[in-house]
């Protein structure tokens, strides 16, 4: 262990239950690592620097007793979507806003399985963008190549782990905010089934279709933090049977018949595939059946399944909206599709919400012939820094959709999904590709994505040390 970079999840809560390390000096580290990169990669909006000291130092006194907790004293990081108490939930946005009065349930579980929270990632505003900018608090950029984002929403934790600050994050995943920045800085980011991580004090966000979800460099330890941080609020409305993930990770598969979809789904503006990202999925693929799967190229029949997206997307954004403390501060954007979203939160809206079960049944039977789905994470690599943030409401649409096509139709859905690192492109930039399967699927798309890791090795791989201008140091 290395005062530079964070240990794994795994390996630092084995270190901290064998003594070789207490959580006061793992917790000093995060904060001194995550103080010296906040003027390059800016992945933090809020530090709890004094709490998180405390938080460490009770920790330690339970392990000096014998206490064992599946995180006792392991320094996390949460996005600042989610509730921790005593501090304000910005969610990306200017204003004064109150601290919460309570944690979130998912920051409730961390904290009950053992876990520090050093501090709340940034993302950008209401999670809308592909992308973590914005006047509230900057520019997060991206660890690999700092010219570069991160992605997004979910773009602060992502880099706050792919930097090795910490260990793994929370995330939250609405159209791909938890794949998209997992891709984009060669990271596991496990989406999991709505409600396997509980969204509460709102029993659904955004409608249901965004969940929270968890980053980490590897698969045992996305799929340790998911499990510690998995549950239900006693009120919450989706409530899967309960699984324990982490003990797929190193269990076979089996032979899987995999389908390899290169497609976009149906989209109102152009999505092109990148050439070279195409080639990197198409390779993991190849490694898949060198593995002994049956992969060949379909398509899921996704039909018009966007226009069933929208509604559910822009009327969150309106509830939001109205919650902020000073909405004449937000972006254009958010204010226009917030407008938007209050147009199509009645009738819309609820004709979205019953076409889902239509869309369980069609979907649903394509894995009568396939067990998982192999896909693009994004159809391109991850943008500079503020190519997307400086556009126009249509143009930042029109850009968000031709670079992410491909995840946010599993946010319709509510089914699992899980971004592998995919390689690198165009100089060094990561991409990644996605395993997605059918409810309740996660232990499978761990194993499979586990089974990966052990032959590709890509947590070996770290981001370059480099300097202010974000070139490779020499």
């Amino acid at each position: 262990m290395t005062a530079d970079r964070a240990a794994g999840l795994t390996e630092s809560r084995r270190a901290l239950a064998d003594g070789e390390v207490t959580s006061r000096t793992l917790v000093e580290q995060a904060l001194a690592r995550i103080e010296a990169t906040q003027p390059t990669l800016n992945a933090f909006r809020i530090v709890r620097a004094e709490a998180a000291l405390a938080e460490a130092d009770a920790a330690d006194r339970e392990l000096a007793a014998g206490v064992r907790r599946p995180l006792l004293g392991v320094p996390v990081a949460v996005k600042d979507d989610m509730d921790v108490a005593g501090e304000p939930t910005a969610f990306g946005c200017r204003g004064d806003f109150p601290p919460a009065a309570a944690d979130g349930e998912a920051v409730r579980r961390l904290r009950a399985a053992g876990a520090v929270i050093v501090g709340k990632t940034n993302t950008c505003e209401l999670g809308q963008w592909p992308f973590t900018e914005g006047p509230a608090f900057g520019e997060t950029r991206n660890p690999w190549h700092t010219g570069h984002t991160p992605g997004g929403s979910s773009g602060g934790s992502a880099a706050a782990v792919a930097a090795g600050l910490v260990p793994a994050a929370l995330g939250s995943d609405g159209a791909g905010s938890v794949r998209i920045p997992a891709s984009w800085t060669h990271l596991i980011g496990i989406k999991p089934q709505r409600g396997r991580i509980s969204t509460w004090p709102r029993g659904e966000s955004f409608h249901g279709i965004t969940v929270n979800g968890t980053l980490a460099r590897t698969v045992a330890d996305a799929a340790l933090l998911l499990d510690a941080a998995s549950g239900n609020h006693d009120r919450d409305p989706h409530r899967p049977p309960a699984l324990t993930v982490a003990d797929a990770v190193g269990r076979d598969p089996g032979r899987l018949r995999i389908a390899l979809s290169l497609k976009p789904p149906f989209t109102a503006v152009p999505a092109r595939l990148d050439p070279a990202v195409r080639a990197r999925v198409v390779e993991l693929a190849e490694k898949l059946g060198a593995l002994g799967h049956e992969v060949e190229e379909a398509d899921p029949p996704y039909g018009q399944i966007g226009l069933t997206f929208v509604p559910r997307a822009t009327a969150g954004i309106a509830e939001r909206v109205r919650e902020a403390p000073d909405p004449a501060l937000l972006d254009r954007r958010t204010r226009d599709a917030a407008r938007l979203g209050r147009l199509l939160g009645g009738a819309p809206l609820r004709v979205a919400r019953r076409a889902e079960a239509v869309l369980h049944r069609r979907i649903g039977a394509f894995f009568r012939s396939y067990d998982v789905i192999l896909a693009p994470t994004t159809a391109a690599p991850p943008p500079r820094i503020g190519a997307l943030y400086r556009l126009g409401g249509f143009a930042t649409d029109r850009a968000m959709i031709a670079a992410c096509p491909y995840a946010w139709p599993w946010n319709v859905l509510g089914w699992p999904g899980v971004n592998v690192p995919a390689g690198f492109v165009d100089g060094g930039l990561p991409v990644g590709a996605q395993l997605l399967g059918p409810a309740g699927s996660e232990p499978l798309l761990v194993s499979v994505a586990a089974q990966l890791e052990a032959e590709l090795r890509w947590h070996e791989r770290w981001p370059p040390q480099r300097t202010e201008a974000g070139t490779p140091a020499t």
